[in-house]
């Protein structure tokens, strides 16, 4: 079954797809998002960002999350996370969390 493209929005739930891990290459010395037959080195910014891609959390408390801890315009770093979502998500690396039934 192909992961549900999603449109991010600060709404999102976003989450990786089952067959794709972020994990810190030993190897590389950096994070990686491995997939099959796909590796993507993400930037220092990406992999806190990712990090915080939980299911659990919207997008709304991950940019909240970034403006706290950077001190930084809310408004701003809204438009780059919800940009740096949205075209990983385009390239099938990020999913909208399912609903979990009662």
């Amino acid at each position: 079954m192909a992961p549900r493209r999603i449109s991010v929005s600060e709404a999102s739930r976003p989450v990786l797809p089952r067959h794709a891990r972020l994990k810190f290459d030993d190897t590389r010395q950096r994070w990686v998002i491995l997939a099959p037959e796909r590796v993507l080195a993400p930037d220092e910014i990406a992999v806190e960002i990712l990090q915080l891609c939980d299911g659990a959390r919207d997008v709304a408390a991950i940019i909240d999350a970034l403006a706290a801890k950077y001190a930084a315009g809310r408004a701003e770093i809204g438009r780059d996370v919800v940009a740096m979502l949205q075209d990983l998500a385009d390239k099938g690396f990020l999913t909208e969390a399912r609903e979990t039934a009662p």
